[in-house]
């Protein structure tokens, strides 16, 4: 029992690393498009894969969370980003 039990633990260790290493590659090309002057484009990009997402999950009839998380997420990646968002 005491090794299934380091063998699980050890399993959830190497999991949670590469969480946290995916994580933080993701969060250093952002920083990194952000500093060359490419993140519009990159938002751009992602706003034209939510809005098809979104109209994907339309012309299935896709209801609850899921549905609705891709629809906001194409509206704020579809706004200007200069305007000032409303609670922030």
């Amino acid at each position: 029992m005491e090794t299934v039990l380091n063998i699980l633990l050890i399993r959830f260790g190497v999991i949670a690393a590469i969480v946290v290493v995916v994580g933080l590659a993701g969060f250093a090309l952002i920083v990194s498009l952000r500093r060359r002057g490419k993140g519009e484009r990159v938002r751009e990009g992602a706003a034209v894969l939510a809005k098809s997402a979104a109209r994907a999950m339309e012309r299935r009839g896709a209801r609850g969370v899921r549905g609705e998380v891709v629809r906001q997420a194409a509206r704020w990646l579809d706004e200007d980003p200069d305007r000032k968002r409303s609670g922030r």
